[in-house]
């Protein structure tokens, strides 16, 4: 019996150590090494529709589509407790912010009570929300995106499973798939067997538009608050409907410069709290640390501000979230180039880049979750008792 007892045992375990090692890496899937090739949109979008049919730890959310039809994702990922309850979740963080004064009633409804209902940062998890490659020429984000991905679904990662506790987790792999596809199909067309390393090489001179703007060659990341674009319009029904405590916008700069991320540039605008300000920095070290372990540069505060309304980490910081920007060197680079110090910089580096502040930052919401939560609610019951402008509201005509 006993013997019976220990087989069932070892089964057991091997069949979950197999369901663990089932889902399969974005190298498994794609058949190279991320950083080797740039992953085509439609490639990214299937391996997030096997991760959601693979894993039992996410929701796979379609928000919309671009002007060229191809669509617009948000993966949903959390605890298998959690994943069955993200309207629960979703609708406590509204009351939150006080959008939500009865259960299943936002405050916008004519039929809502004047009174919030109670709400419990106790009892909720914080939500992290990662935006990759609004820029569709800055492209290693998306790339990084499916490792981050695969890191937060694979049970057996000792590092990332705990955070999914406390915890949601919303990653967009991609904000601008037309123009990342106009730049991946203009690379692709243009390289060689190994990649060309020189700045005289054609894959190094994208021809205009270029893949930084959408369909109509608008900017995306200049239409958070005017959502004058299809994307942004269906991206922003998503996000009100959610409010996360952090969001950052994956994006890259010219190739010589090091990486950047927060603390942003000074002044910060007088409605931008203590604690945001704080938090940011409590974020940026936490990032420091892993490159400082690897070796790999960096810098902050001297660019990147945080004071047009209409950035993808300035819309969300006014909205309540600690709203960042990343910014990888790596526009025009290509798979591979060299910079002015004699370096080679290549996509595998940028790749791993954005990948380490992806779960540097989650790693740090998982950590900060209760006291991110307070400041959240904190901040609306502020904005209600004691705005800091000398307005409620704008109206603005079209």
């Amino acid at each position: 019996m006993i013997k019976k007892l220990l087989l069932s045992f070892i089964l057991l375990g091997s069949f979950c150590t197999v369901f663990s090692q089932s889902i399969q890496s974005p190298e498994k899937f794609l058949g190279y090494k991320l950083g080797d090739q740039f992953t085509p949109h439609y490639k990214i979008v299937a391996y997030f529709k096997y991760i959601a049919q693979a894993s039992k730890n996410v929701k796979l959310v379609q928000y919309g589509t671009t002007n060229e039809g191809r669509p617009l994702l948000a993966m949903f990922i959390a605890s298998e407790e959690n994943i069955g309850k993200l309207e629960d979740i979703r609708q406590n963080n509204l009351r939150l912010a006080g959008l939500v004064t009865t259960a299943g009633s936002s405050a916008s409804s004519n039929t809502v009570k004047s009174t919030p209902a109670s709400s419990s940062t106790a009892t909720t998890p914080v939500i992290c929300w990662l935006s990759y490659n609004v820029h569709g020429n800055e492209p290693a984000s998306s790339e990084a995106a499916m490792w981050t991905l695969y890191d937060m679904v694979d049970q057996s990662n000792a590092r990332t499973s705990p955070w999914l506790k406390n915890t949601v987790v919303v990653i967009d792999p991609c904000l601008n798939p037309d123009g990342r596809d106009r730049y991946v199909n203009f690379y692709n067309s243009v390289k060689g067997e190994t990649p060309d390393a020189y700045l005289s090489s054609r894959e190094h001179a994208e021809p205009w538009p270029g893949g930084r703007i959408n369909h109509y060659y608008f900017d995306l990341n200049r239409d958070w608050a005017w959502q004058t674009q299809k994307e942004t319009q269906a991206r922003l029904a998503l996000f009100n409907q959610w409010l996360p405590e952090i969001h950052v916008d994956y994006h890259e700069q010219g190739y010589n410069a090091p990486y950047y991320f927060a603390p942003a540039a000074e002044p910060f605008h007088k409605v931008i709290t203590p604690w945001q300000r704080e938090f940011q920095t409590t974020i940026g070290k936490n990032n420091a640390k892993y490159f400082d372990q690897n070796g790999w540069l960096y810098f902050t505060k001297q660019e990147f501000d945080l004071l047009y309304p209409s950035y993808g980490d300035t819309y969300p910081i006014y909205n309540g979230s600690i709203g960042m920007t990343y910014e990888q060197g790596g526009i025009s680079a290509g798979l591979a180039v060299v910079t002015r110090t004699g370096d080679t910089l290549t996509l595998t580096d940028r790749v791993a880049h954005h990948h380490s502040t992806s779960l540097s930052t989650i790693e740090v919401a998982s950590a900060y979750a209760q006291k991110l939560l307070d400041e959240f609610k904190k901040f609306y019951d502020n904005s209600r008792a004691n705005p800091p402008g000398e307005y409620k509201t704008y109206v603005i005509k079209k």
